[in-house]
């Protein structure tokens, strides 16, 4: 169902960079149903914001509305202080079992990018470990009175060998908590294992509620949102105005070594569209030399156009084609590469005993199996 129109242009203005005050008063004028507005902002995740941006529109807004964005707003600012209390507590037993953790979006994001913990909303507390301490971290959640949610194996080891999370809820007080330890990308058949080692190198450090907490660098921290909201289709505001607040709170931002590393990480594509989003959504402000390519990558643009054009309509949609979304995401290395990883298409034991061919050209086995298989099709006939 296509969301209220005045609802969806005021949420649009309060993401602006500069906010206009002026004008998000007139669109809040023209809002005829205001439960729409509130549904749609819950929905995107920017209720804080919204309560923010009309806090001073006096009777523009009906005291009613008034007062129910304020409850919401302090009750995503308890929330967000008891997930920054678990988190802080967590992390100084892991630090002290020599267990190495990168806490990741949620209220460290809130304080890192935003300046301000509770300004955001935070759902779980999520934790980046390595694969061979979840042992030991699953151990320490639970004696903090967790429980395992995840399916898992006699042996501890995770039931579904493409899931990269525990999932843990603590039924005293319903705190959830998630240990990761793998980045899942939005094209889960194109492996790449982007962990704790593609974070923890480079760590900073955020200041959480007067703690001291490891925090991803903004290089990478952009990179990571832009990898989450196309994991997505980018079908919440909030995942657009995280990248604009980081481009707006970092404006000396590494441009250089993001390209690098996204071309590196086949993130190339998923990082120009995540930007593309940010600038013309919220106004944010980047480089030319920068924005020019994102702009000019035909495919890229199209998709942004797209998730704008269908944001608040059809959220998550993604455009109708011959190419699936996540292909559209890859440029032609990335395509081949993940071609070239799908089972049908890698050696096996027959291709090699069909040839033999010393370990120095052992590539050359990519290009012997589509011919042993015409052969065998051929033979059958």
């Amino acid at each position: 169902m296509p969301a209220d129109l005045a609802s969806s242009e005021l949420l649009r203005a309060i993401v602006r960079r500069p906010a206009d005050a002026q004008r998000i008063a007139r669109l809040a004028e023209n809002v005829r149903d205001w439960d729409s507005l509130l549904h749609l902002a819950r929905e995107h995740r920017v209720s804080p914001m919204l309560f923010s941006r009309l806090g001073d529109m006096g009777p523009v807004v009906p005291p009613a509305v008034q007062e129910q964005l304020r409850a919401e707003y302090q009750r995503n600012v308890f929330h967000n202080l008891a997930n920054a209390k678990e988190l802080i507590g967590l992390l100084h037993v892991l630090d002290r079992e020599g267990i190495p953790a990168m806490p990741f979006k949620g209220v460290v994001l809130g304080a890192s990018i935003y300046g301000d913990l509770t300004t955001r909303p935070a759902g779980d507390v999520d934790v980046l470990i390595h694969y061979r301490h979840l042992a030991r971290a699953t151990a320490v959640l639970l004696e903090m009175g967790c429980e395992l949610t995840t399916p898992v194996r006699a042996n501890g080891e995770p039931a579904d060998p493409h899931l990269y999370e525990y999932h843990f809820e603590r039924p005293a007080d319903g705190m959830v908590i998630e240990l990761r330890w793998r980045l899942e990308l939005t094209y889960s058949r194109f492996r790449r294992d982007l962990g704790i080692d593609w974070v923890w190198p480079r760590r900073r450090i955020a200041i959480l509620a007067g703690a001291e907490v490891p925090n991803i660098d903004p290089e990478i921290t952009l990179l990571m949102l832009c990898m989450h909201g196309a994991k997505h289709a980018w079908s919440r505001l909030i995942w657009i105005c995280d990248v604009a607040q980081l481009l707006t709170t970092f404006p000396d931002l590494d441009w250089k070594e993001v390209i690098r590393e996204a071309k590196r990480s086949g993130l190339w594509r998923t990082l120009a569209v995540g930007v593309l989003l940010a600038q013309r959504m919220a106004g944010v402000e980047v480089p030319q030399a920068v924005l020019g390519p994102f702009a000019w990558d035909a495919t890229a643009s199209s998709l942004a156009r797209h998730i704008q054009a269908t944001l608040f309509d059809a959220p998550g949609s993604t455009p109708e084609g011959r190419r699936p979304y996540y292909l559209q995401l890859l440029g032609f290395r990335d395509r081949l590469r993940l071609l070239l990883s799908l089972d049908f298409f890698r050696p096996n034991d027959r291709d090699r005993a069909a040839v033999h061919l010393p370990p120095s050209l052992g590539a050359l086995y990519y290009l012997v199996r589509p011919v042993r298989l015409l052969w065998d099709r051929s033979a059958r006939k």
